[in-house]
C-alpha cells in the first residue's frame, strides 16, 4: 500500500508543510474515530484533475466499521466528490446528505474540511455505521460531543495542535478512560474506567463536580516538589501528557484542550492505568543493569586470567612455550574487549568498529620491529549482536596475528621498514558481512591447503567461522603478492549497518 508521502508527492499539489500537518493529524485521528464511532477517510484534491484521492484511512475501535475494504490510493466516486467539494468550498462541516446503503449497511457520511493556515488542504469523510443505532448512553453522548468539538477544531485549523509532537502509541486511548472538563477545570463527566483509575490512586469520593487539578495534586505521594506540568495537564490547559504516582499505582493523563470558535470550552482528559507497564519497565531496566554488570565482571575476570598467563609466560625459558602463552593472552584479551563493550551497550548489540580498532591495535604490538606493520581498517562492520561479535573478535585476532607472524617474520628482507601492508576491509550489507584481511607479505607456503592446515590459529578460525557463525572462509594468494583471507557471514536482523567511522 502506498504511503501518505508517496501519494501526496506524486498526485497532489500539497506542499511539504501541508504534508507534515496531515501527518500530525493522521497520527492522532484514532481519537476522532473512536469518539465518533465512525470510519475516517482523508481525501486530497488530485493535481490538475478535479478529483479526490484517498491518502489515509482509520477504523474505530469503539464501534462497527462501515468500510470493509481499504480505499487508500483510490479515487472518490461521484457522490463522495460532491460531499468533498461542498465541504471544501463552503469551508464547513457538511452533514446534510441522506444515509447511503453500503454492502447492505446504512451509512451516514459527513465532510470535515482540514484547514491549515487559513486554507482547506484536505477533507475528512466521516462514515458512521447506523446499523447499531439506539438510544445513546451518557458515555456515548459525551463521546459524540467530544467528537463534534474535535471536528470543528479540525475545520478551524486548531487541531492538531501546532508545535506539539504527536503522542502516537504513548497516548491513552478513548476506551482506557475519559474525563470531560468544563471551562473552570471541573469534571463534568467521568467514564467508569477513568473513575476506576483514580480509585487505584486512592480517591474515595466521586470525580464528577471535582476540580481535577486539585484532586490529582492531593493523590501524589512523592516527597519531591509537585510537578507543575502535571497541574497544567490535569487542568486541561495544555495539550500534553503527564503521570500521577500514588498509592502504589501510576496513571497516565493526556489533556486535549477544546477551543471552539476561538473560545476555550473545556478539555478532554484521557486516562490510562499504566501501573503494570511501569513495573515491567523497571524490571527490564534492572535486568539490563544486571546483564551489563555481568559483562563487566566477566571482562575483569578475563583480564585477570590474561595477567596470570602473562606472569606464567615470563617464568618459562622455552621459547615455544612462552609464544604459546602469549598467543593465549591475546585470545583472552580479544574476548575481554567484546565484554567490555557489551558492559556499556544496550540490547546485547555492539558497534563492532570500535572492537575491530582495539583488536587491530593489540595485534600491531606483535609486529616485527624490522618491518613495523600497522594494521589498517577500511569500511564498517556496523552493529552486531553479542553472539556474532565474540567469535568474530577471535577470528579477526587470529587472522591478524597469523598475517603478522607468518607474512612478516623478523627475518624478512624483501620489504623496507614501514612498507608492510596489512589491511582489514569490511563490507556490510543488510544481512551480510564480508571481512577481508589482506597483506603484502611473503605469501602462502607452497602446497598450502586450508582444510589440512595444522596451525592452531587457523583451526580456531575455521571452527568459529564455519561451525559457530555458519559462514565461509577462504584463504588465497593475493594477486599483487602476499595473502588474502576472506570471511563471509550472514548476520541476523538484530544487527544492522551504520555509517563508516573516520579512522
Amino acid at each position: 500500500m502506498p504511503t501518505l508521502n508517496d501519494l501526496a508527492a506524486s498526485r497532489t499539489n500539497l506542499g511539504e508543510a501541508d504534508v507534515e500537518w496531515l501527518h500530525a493529524l493522521v497520527s492522532d485521528w484514532q481519537l476522532l474515530a473512536d469518539l465518533s464511532f465512525a470510519d475516517l477517510i482523508l481525501w486530497s484534491p488530485v493535481r490538475d484533475d478535479g478529483g479526490w484521492l484517498a491518502l489515509a484511512q482509520m477504523r474505530p475501535t469503539t464501534g462497527p466499521t462501515s468500510l470493509q475494504d481499504d480505499v487508500v490510493g483510490t479515487l472518490a466516486g461521484p457522490e463522495d466528490q460532491r460531499l468533498l467539494n461542498i465541504a471544501r468550498d463552503e469551508r464547513r462541516i457538511w452533514r446534510e446528505s441522506d444515509p447511503d446503503w453500503t454492502n447492505g449497511v446504512p451509512v451516514r457520511t459527513e465532510g470535515i474540511p482540514v484547514t491549515r493556515a487559513g486554507r482547506v488542504i484536505a477533507v475528512i469523510e466521516r462514515c458512521t455505521n447506523l446499523n447499531s443505532a439506539r438510544t445513546p448512553s451518557r458515555l456515548e453522548l459525551t463521546y459524540l460531543q467530544g467528537a463534534d468539538d474535535l471536528a470543528r477544531m479540525v475545520a478551524e485549523g486548531t487541531f492538531p495542535f501546532p508545535g506539539e509532537a504527536a503522542m502516537l502509541v504513548r497516548s491513552p486511548r478513548v476506551g482506557d478512560g475519559l474525563l470531560r472538563l468544563g471551562r473552570s477545570g471541573r469534571v463534568t463527566y467521568a467514564s467508569p474506567n477513568a473513575e476506576s483509575a483514580y480509585r487505584r490512586l486512592g480517591l474515595a469520593a466521586d470525580l464528577t463536580g471535582a476540580e481535577l487539578a486539585v484532586v490529582t495534586a492531593g493523590l501524589c505521594t512523592s516527597d519531591e516538589p509537585l510537578d507543575e506540568s502535571l497541574m497544567v495537564v490535569a487542568a486541561g490547559r495544555a495539550p500534553r501528557a503527564a503521570e500521577v504516582d500514588g498509592n502504589g499505582s501510576v496513571v497516565q493523563l493526556r489533556a486535549i484542550p477544546l477551543i471552539v470558535g476561538g473560545t476555550r470550552t473545556g478539555a478532554l482528559i484521557l486516562v490510562r492505568d499504566v501501573t503494570e507497564l511501569r513495573r515491567r519497565e523497571r524490571e527490564l531496566m534492572t535486568k539490563d543493569a544486571t546483564i551489563r554488570e555481568i559483562h563487566h565482571r566477566v571482562k575483569n575476570n578475563l583480564q585477570t586470567v590474561a595477567a596470570l598467563l602473562r606472569l606464567q609466560a615470563r617464568r618459562l625459558r622455552a621459547p615455544e612455550a612462552r609464544a604459546a602463552l602469549d598467543e593465549a593472552v591475546r585470545r583472552v584479551g580479544s574476548i575481554a574487549v567484546v565484554h567490555e563493550t557489551l558492559s556499556h551497550a544496550p540490547d546485547e548489540v555492539v558497534d563492532f568498529d570500535d572492537i575491530a580498532d582495539r583488536v587491530a591495535m593489540m595485534a600491531g604490538e606483535v609486529s616485527a620491529p624490522e618491518v613495523r606493520v600497522i594494521p589498517k581498517i577500511t569500511g564498517s562492520f556496523g552493529l552486531l549482536s553479542a553472539a556474532v561479535a565474540t567469535p568474530l573478535a577471535m577470528v579477526l585476532t587470529e587472522l591478524l596475528q597469523n598475517a603478522l607472524q607468518h607474512g612478516f617474520p623478523p627475518s624478512v628482507k624483501e620489504l623496507a621498514k614501514d612498507q608492510g601492508l596489512l589491511e582489514v576491509i569490511a563490507v556490510r550489507e543488510a544481512e551480510r558481512l564480508t571481512v577481508t584481511v589482506a597483506d603484502n607479505g611473503v605469501g602462502l607456503p607452497e602446497g598450502f591447503d586450508l582444510d589440512s592446515a595444522t596451525s592452531l590459529g587457523l583451526q580456531i578460525v575455521r571452527t568459529l567461522v564455519v561451525s559457530e557463525l555458519g559462514g565461509r572462509l577462504r584463504i588465497t594468494p593475493r594477486p599483487d603478492g602476499g595473502t588474502e583471507a576472506v570471511v563471509d557471514l550472514r548476520v541476523g536482523h538484530e544487527s544492522r549497518a551504520v555509517d563508516p567511522p573516520d579512522r
